[in-house]
C-alpha cells in the first residue's frame, strides 16, 4: 500500500495547453509547505518529455522545464492537463507513462491529464476523479474506471483530481500525511483557505440550479441517473410518493416546464457534452442518452439546437475533454 507521506520527489508533466491554475495550486501546496516547516519537505520538478517548455491554455510557459530524462528520481508523477487533451495524449507520452509505473512511481492527474491516464490504460479498476464536465464522456469511453463525483481520489498509487482548486486540496492531504494536521492547517492558512476538519471531498457531478422544493430536487436528480433509460413521468412521480399531477405543478411553478420537456432537455444537453467531448459516433450517442432511433435523435436534437448532430460534432474544435479550471 504506497504511503502519501512517501511521495516528497514529485514531477509535474506539462502537456501543451495545460490549466496553468491546477498546475499551480498543486506546486504552490508544496513550496508553502516547506516555507511554514522551515524545511525542505518537498522537491519538484517542472518537465515535458524533451525539456522545452509547454504552453499552457493562457499562453504562459513555466521556467525551468527540465526534460523528464533529466530530472532526477521521483515519487511522484502528475499529468498535468488541459484543453485539446487527445492531441497532447500522444503514444510516446504514453509509452512514458507505463515505463515509470513498471518502475513503481506513483501516477497522478491533474485536471484532464486522468485522461492521459486512462487512455494508457494506467487506471484500469481504479476509482479516478474528474472534472464534472468530462464525466459523462470519460465514463462513456472507459467503463473499466470507476469514475467517482469526488474533488480528488487517492487510490492506492494513482491520485487524481479535477481543475481550479482541487490540486490544492490533494496536496494538502499530502501534506497532512507526511507533517501533521497541524502542519496542513497552516498552509491553508497562508493561502487564506477555510479548510473546515475533515471536509468531504464530493462535488457536484454539475452546478445544478437552486431548487427550493425538496421532491422537486429529487426528482431532476432521478433524471439525471437515468439519461440512457428514461424513466417515464408517471414513474418518477410514482418513486417520489406524488401524483403526476403533483410533479406537474412543481416543475411548471419552479421551472416553467413541464417535466417531460425538462428531462427531454437533460438528454439533449448531455447529447451535445458527449458529441463535444468524446469520440463516440452519432448514433452512440443517442443511444446513450435513450433515443432508440437515429431519426429521433436527429430531430429532438435539430428542434432543440437548431442544427443537427452531425454538424455539432463537425462544428467542435476537438471532440477532446476540457479543463475544469
Amino acid at each position: 500500500m504506497l504511503d502519501p507521506a512517501s511521495l516528497t520527489r514529485i514531477g509535474f508533466l506539462t502537456l501543451p495547453n495545460h490549466s496553468m491554475i491546477a498546475c499551480a495550486n498543486a506546486l504552490e501546496a508544496l513550496r508553502m509547505a516547506n516555507y511554514v516547516a522551515e524545511g525542505d519537505l518537498y522537491s519538484w520538478r517542472i518537465v515535458t518529455l524533451d525539456g522545452a517548455p509547454a504552453t499552457a491554455s493562457n499562453g504562459l510557459t513555466l521556467s525551468p522545464t527540465l526534460a523528464l530524462s533529466e530530472a532526477g528520481p521521483l515519487d511522484l508523477l502528475l499529468v498535468c492537463g488541459g484543453i485539446d487533451i487527445r492531441h497532447a495524449a500522444t503514444p510516446a507520452v504514453a509509452d512514458t507513462l507505463r515505463r515509470l509505473g513498471r518502475r513503481g512511481v506513483a501516477l497522478g492527474a491533474l485536471c484532464t491529464g486522468s485522461f492521459v491516464l486512462a487512455e494508457a490504460g494506467l487506471l484500469d479498476f481504479y476509482r479516478c476523479a474528474v472534472h464534472w464536465e468530462n464525466l459523462p464522456a470519460i465514463r462513456e469511453e472507459f467503463p473499466q474506471i470507476d469514475f467517482v463525483e469526488e474533488a480528488f481520489v487517492i487510490d492506492r498509487d494513482r491520485l487524481t483530481c479535477t481543475g481550479g482548486v482541487a490540486p490544492l486540496e490533494m496536496m494538502l492531504t499530502l501534506i497532512e500525511a507526511k507533517g501533521g494536521r497541524a502542519l496542513a492547517d497552516k498552509v491553508s492558512e497562508q493561502f487564506i483557505v477555510d479548510r473546515a476538519p475533515r471536509r468531504p471531498a464530493k462535488v457536484a457531478a454539475r452546478p445544478r440550479p437552486l431548487l427550493p422544493d425538496p421532491t422537486l430536487a429529487r426528482a431532476v436528480r432521478l433524471m439525471e441517473t437515468a439519461i440512457e433509460q428514461p424513466l417515464g413521468i408517471a414513474a418518477v412521480a410514482n418513486r417520489l410518493g406524488v401524483s403526476s399531477r403533483q410533479l406537474e405543478r412543481l416543475f411548471q411553478r419552479h421551472l416553467g416546464v413541464s417535466p417531460a420537456a425538462y428531462q427531454l432537455r437533460l438528454r439533449l444537453e448531455r447529447a451535445r457534452e458527449l458529441l463535444r467531448l468524446s469520440p463516440l459516433p452519432v448514433t452512440d450517442v443517442g443511444l446513450a442518452c435513450g433515443f432508440q432511433s437515429a431519426a429521433h435523435f436527429s430531430t429532438a436534437y435539430a428542434r432543440h439546437f437548431g442544427r443537427p448532430p452531425s454538424r455539432e460534432r463537425r462544428g467542435a474544435a476537438a471532440p477532446a475533454p476540457r479543463p475544469g479550471g
